[in-house]
């Protein structure tokens, strides 16, 4: 049985996605993944999801080196959300270089940061080498 056959997916298509730490389960980031990028995630063992902005699967980590090795694939008691438990290769998730997406909180008068950036963005993605 396919992976994506139970998965109720949204009316594009897509599935909200959460990568959760497998060994501290800090939640990591939130994405989208249509029907082949859960194939590819389940075939391969490393987090695949869907581009909204570039109309295309992406597997985490192929420019910035930050994988996500699959630990387990979850889904919600309405199978409409699916979670990936993940070993976060690098240990940063998050495009900006924080280890989670998720690294600002409210504290009552405006959005803090509460974490710090582990990895300069610009050397992740190539735009700091000469």
């Amino acid at each position: 049985m396919k992976i994506a056959k139970t998965i109720k997916f949204n009316e594009k298509g897509l599935v909200p996605v959460i990568a959760q730490d497998s060994i501290d389960q800090t939640v990591l980031m939130l994405a989208w993944a249509n029907a082949e990028a859960i194939e590819l995630t389940a075939q391969t063992g490393y987090a695949h999801y869907f581009s909204r902005s570039r109309q295309k699967i992406w597997k985490k980590g192929e420019e910035s080196g930050n994988l996500q090795k699959i630990k387990s694939i979850r889904l919600d008691c309405d199978a409409d959300a699916v979670l990936y438990e993940v070993e976060q290769i690098g240990g940063v998730a998050c495009h900006t270089g924080h280890k989670s997406c998720f690294y600002r909180a409210w504290n009552g008068t405006d959005w803090e940061e509460f974490s710090s950036v582990l990895k300069d963005p610009d050397l992740m993605y190539g735009k700091g080498k000469s």
